[in-house]
């Protein structure tokens, strides 16, 4: 049978994903993102731009710039837009919803094609659970204008069921999925009946999510900039606070002056708590249409960005009693299921045995040193998982697979399984697509396989000691991660801040010279500052100088940014 490709058409991202030898992998743009934001933008001439281009876009030109059109799918409401006849317009011309929404998924279709290197023309697509027959109709019409055959529309909260393995459990087990995307709320129970998730009970708010939790941010931010950059800002300022306790950013010469934009988490969750708790009557209203307490409940799962805030996991662990299983990514657990699910219908995707657990998680090291998990520790055996790389500098004829088990942060202090290298044709960074897939079988063998998705070339290591550790052995390894926890994660968002400070100077400098002479000297000042404290901050080794550097430097450029688009485009 010809392939099927996985979709989740969120409110704020969408991603496409496809069963490639045995394990699903999320398919990456040319620029190496998997998250592909769901907003589209029509500009003056030339056809519509899709994704990060568009989301630049809304700041020259945010009412020529849609995005949450989830949440108008098969509704005749305009909410913040235009609307006629079921229709929304923009500049001169009307388009429903689902036109627009295909825009999204042409976009998705033509990545997954480039990465793959052939034709995709079948999809499982999901929506929310609650989803009524017209919202799920214009979503199957979506994916039929972007030239996809929709083989399933599948619920959301059934395909993060399948991602994070559930359909392991045992007979009649039942769990709950608390999703809380970008615009959209819900809350599923499930029950697992030979081998298929019947979803007992639903309850969301399709106007509900992560959204207004922005939008009450920038009203709380008083800063004299426009609307676009301060919920730039204040999304920077949540995603951060996510891991830290303070966020401090500065603007300057902006209005004549400089200004500093401060949040602390506890601003945050004050600001946050009112609209997290709408989802309790969500949540009660769900247990009691299936007839249950949340004693009852053998699992709880978490999907969708806005679970991420140490609020919302502290929200679900004290109404259910018990804390959530936070083990897979909450932004793509969603795509993976639906990729799991188009695996199973088109046949690469058979049954599972339990049998056992990993004792320790397994990966690989990525650039700059870094343990990247692949398999993570107690995961259920025989499995399969892999993810897609790429390369990190241009013209590498080849890539180093290093095998590791282990759980700290840094690649050097996990336990070496073995090391082999797939060549591959010479290209620009980023451009090269390797799949590296792990697979423990019954017998607790470890096959690691990588491929060139360009080629097809491929090699296989098999190691055995990835699960023959004695229990002494494991327990000193999460011994030794719980006491250097701290130190190690340090390490971990020098390595990321420092990865991320030089390709953005990298990228700032070519900027500049594109449009050398073509931006005012007051701008172009306060971009030489910010890049001359990126630099200083490098040199000090001060990792929370550099986070603001970043931050700050990232923020100066956006005008910037934003003209080298609109030059590029023109």
């Amino acid at each position: 049978m010809s392939d099927i490709v996985g979709i989740d058409l969120g409110t704020t991202n969408s991603l496409i994903g496809i069963m490639e030898a045995g394990f699903p992998i999320l398919l990456a743009d040319a620029e190496g993102e998997r998250l592909l934001p769901s907003v589209v933008h029509f500009p003056l001439e030339g056809e519509p731009m899709i994704g990060r281009v568009a989301e630049r876009a809304r700041a020259l030109a945010p009412r020529e710039t849609i995005s949450s059109i989830k949440r108008l799918m098969g509704r005749r409401e305009a909410g913040a837009y235009e609307m006629h006849d079921g229709k929304i317009r923009v500049r001169d011309a009307h388009f429903a919803p689902e036109e627009i929404s295909a825009r999204i998924l042409c976009q998705l279709k033509q990545n997954a094609e480039k990465a793959l290197g052939r034709s995709v023309d079948r999809a499982v697509i999901t929506v929310p659970a609650y989803f009524n027959d017209a919202q799920r109709l214009a979503t199957k019409r979506a994916g039929e204008i972007a030239g996809f055959t929709v083989e399933r529309i599948l619920s959301e909260p059934t395909a993060a069921a399948l991602a994070y393995g559930l359909d392991r459990l045992a007979e009649k087990s039942q769990v709950a999925v608390y999703d809380f995307g970008g615009g959209t709320f819900d809350l599923s129970i499930l029950r697992l009946h030979e081998g298929v998730f019947e979803v007992l009970a639903t309850n969301g708010n399709t106007q509900l999510g992560g959204d207004d939790l922005d939008s009450a941010l920038v009203a709380d931010c008083d800063l004299p900039i426009p609307e676009f950059e301060k919920r730039t800002l204040v999304i920077e300022a949540k995603h951060r606070l996510s891991r830290e306790e303070e966020v401090r950013i500065e603007l300057p010469f902006v209005a004549g002056r400089n200004y500093v934009y401060e949040l602390t988490r506890a601003r945050l969750e004050e600001i946050a708590r009112p609209i997290v708790e709408k989802t309790r009557w969500h949540c009660a209203r769900a247990l009691a249409d299936a007839k249950m307490s949340a004693s009852d409940l053998d699992e709880i799962i978490l999907v969708g960005g806005a679970t991420r805030m140490p609020l919302v996991r502290a929200f679900a662990r004290e109404f259910f009693g018990r804390a959530p299983n936070v083990s897979q990514n909450p932004d793509e657990a969603v795509a993976i299921g639906a990729t799991i699910q188009a695996g199973i219908l088109s046949g690469a995707v058979q049954g599972v045995v339990l049998l056992d657990v990993t004792p320790l998680s397994l990966g690989i090291e990525t650039f700059g040193g870094l343990m990247n998990v692949i398999i993570p520790r107690n995961s259920t055996i025989p499995i399969k998982a892999g993810e897609m790389f790429t390369t990190a500098v241009s013209h590498q004829r080849a890539m180093s697979i290093h095998v590791l088990q282990g759980e700290r942060e840094m690649a050097r202090d996990n336990w070496p399984l073995g090391k082999f290298e797939l060549e591959f044709e010479p290209a620009p960074k980023g451009v090269p697509r390797v799949g590296v897939q792990f697979a423990i079988d019954a017998d607790g063998l470890l096959h690691v396989l990588a491929r060139d998705t360009k080629t097809g070339r491929e090699k296989e290591l098999a190691l055995t000691s990835a699960i023959e550790v004695t229990d002494e052995a494991v327990e000193k390894m999460l011994e030794d991660s719980l006491e250097h926890a701290f130190e190690d994660m340090s390490e971990r968002n020098w390595t990321e801040a420092t990865l991320k400070a030089n390709e953005m100077l990298k990228a700032v400098g070519g900027a500049r010279a594109i449009m050398a002479g073509q931006i005012g000297a007051a701008e172009d000042g306060a971009i030489a500052q910010a890049v001359a404290e990126v630099e200083a901050a490098i040199g000090e080794k001060n990792l929370l100088r550099l986070q603001r550097a970043n931050a700050n430097l990232d923020s100066a450029t956006q005008s910037l940014a934003a003209a080298v688009l609109e030059k590029v485009t023109r």
